[in-house]
């Protein structure tokens, strides 16, 4: 059983929050290829809190509708980008508020919460409240000094309220105990952070875990106190269980970005464990991407918009500039430049055109996946170009295997594009334009059958990447959905009698062509 949860702040998407749903989606899929039984991919949108309540006033909309409005944009966006969740989970959903209040009555019966006074800074874009060593000072367009985030720069405010508190210092052990797991966070630098965080006392304190009504009325009200509401964070994390139930339960994989670390790897486990569940396996914490170089952000006005993203290069290109330029440990940087060089380079040259070169009637008059002869294999294809990329191709499976494991997806398409290179310059070094005009058959065979059977193993590899484009290439080839399974990719199982010439469809691989014509 596979588990693979990510949960979204209510904002308008940007390709950061696509980033986080197609790394999760990646290994959802990855996981169904090597045949799991049964793996739930969850995702969905959290809608309450004070940043939601001032949106929705701004936009002059009602909350209710505000929040379905955005989070009608998440779900047509990941329908867009072939994102194949679950479940998505709404925090305004009844079955989600039910959760929560037995969520919090686990952790009130279990002497986790009391009533306290809180009197500190309130970041209400992060949602979050400060200590003074979590703050800076930053001279404004006025003249005077404020203070902000460090983290996040955003302003904050001072705050004095009655709130639930919940017991976080004395989970410090229990933490630290989970982080010293390897396997708890990746990548290790962000283990090594909450390590750090965790072990300051200075900073593991006690944390509110509700605001009074009169300043958050859109949340959750809290269970015998109505005139409090559940801290969002609280609320929003709890959306996990909502889906996975105590059957599915812990999740193996949880997938965020670096700004929401906190809340997940010291509040989410200290929550879990008073609570009484096991934290989840492993948190994947990815970097943030970068514009050009700059960070997002609207005052800049450089936020790049995925639909738009989607219409420029389809959604097989975004989904694949994103899992082959983005590097969990390091943000990455947005080019529209870059993309449309890797795209046509990889996507419609290294690939697609192979493709259509191996399958045209010119080189292949009878539009067929050509059995394997061992004899003619042995004779005509023994060439330097021919051994690499047999080397290569035997090995690719596992090196993948292990890269889209450990979610280094950038890692494993490495290896696909240097053996698809290898490819091109096998098929180029033995003409087989040539050989159809001087009827060698045999030859010509074995060149066509070592070019697509590369061309089979890397299609299923992709499909956890690029699914769309993946079917196009193994339907394009003769390979049925059946045969697309990791069991089904062990290339050169010649003696299986596996491919008897198969025909291939008619149809080409031109997806990125107009990239080229379009930035000519």
């Amino acid at each position: 059983m596979c588990t693979v949860f990510i949960n979204l702040l209510l904002q308008a998407p940007h390709i950061g929050h696509v980033y986080t749903a197609v790394i999760a989606d990646a290994a959802h899929r990855f996981q169904m290829l090597l045949g799991c039984q049964e793996t739930v991919f969850s995702t969905g949108t959290d809608e309450h809190g004070t940043k939601i309540q001032e949106a929705a006033l701004q936009s002059g909309s009602p909350l209710p509708q505000y929040c379905d409005h955005i989070s009608l944009q998440y779900r047509t966006l990941f329908q867009s980008c072939n994102i194949d969740y679950t479940d998505f989970v709404r925090t305004t959903e009844d079955r989600h508020k039910s959760e929560v209040h037995k969520f919090w009555n686990v952790l009130q019966a279990g002497g986790h919460i009391y009533l306290g006074t809180y009197s500190g800074w309130y970041c209400t874009p992060d949602e979050t409240f400060l200590s003074e060593n979590q703050l800076a000072e930053r001279q404004g367009p006025d003249g005077c000094t404020y203070k902000v985030s460090a983290e996040s720069g955003h302003p904050v405010e001072w705050t004095n309220e009655e709130n639930f508190m919940f017991k976080l210092s004395s989970f410090q052990d229990d933490l630290l105990r989970w982080l010293q797991n390897d396997e708890s966070v990746h990548p290790a630098k962000f283990r090594r952070q909450l390590i750090d965080f965790v072990s300051n006392d200075d900073l593991l304190h006690d944390v509110s875990v509700s605001r009074p009504k009169d300043r958050v009325h859109w949340g959750i009200p809290v269970p015998d106190a109505p005139h409090q509401t559940i801290y969002v964070w609280l609320d929003a994390l709890v959306s996990y269980v909502t889906v996975a139930q105590s059957k599915l339960w812990p999740p193996d994989l949880q997938v965020i970005g670096k700004d929401i670390l906190k809340f997940h790897g010291v509040y989410w486990p200290a929550f879990l464990i008073a609570a009484g569940l096991e934290p989840p396996r492993s948190l994947l914490c990815h970097s943030h991407w970068k514009v050009d170089g700059k960070k997002m952000s609207k005052s800049k006005g450089n936020i790049i918009d995925p639909l738009d993203c989607i219409v420029r290069y389809t959604a097989s290109g975004l989904r694949y500039f994103l899992l082959r330029e983005g590097v969990a440990h390091s943000d990455g940087n947005y080019s529209e430049t870059k993309a449309i060089r890797i795209l046509n380079s990889e996507l419609a040259d290294s690939l697609g055109n192979l493709l259509n070169r191996c399958s045209g009637k010119t080189v292949n008059p009878d539009q067929i996946f050509p059995k394997f002869c061992q004899h003619s294999f042995s004779i005509y294809c023994n060439s330097d170009e021919a051994l690499k990329l047999v080397e290569s191709l035997s090995a690719l499976p596992d090196l993948v295997k292990d890269h889209f494991l450990a979610c280094n997806f950038y890692k494993g398409i490495d290896c696909i594009v240097a053996t698809l290179h290898a490819a091109n310059r096998f098929f180029e070094s033995q003409k087989p334009w040539e050989l159809c005009k001087k009827h060698q058959s045999p030859h010509q065979n074995g060149v066509l059958h070592l070019t697509m059977e590369t061309l089979r193993v890397c299609g299923i590899l992709l499909q956890p990447i690029v699914p769309e484009l993946s079917d196009t290439l193994l339907r394009k080839i003769g390979i049925s959905k059946e045969k697309r399974m990791w069991k089904d990719i062990r290339p050169f199982s010649w003696e299986q009698g596996r491919l008897c010439n198969v025909p291939i469809s008619a149809e080409k691989i031109m997806l990125y062509k107009r990239i080229m014509v379009s930035k000519s």
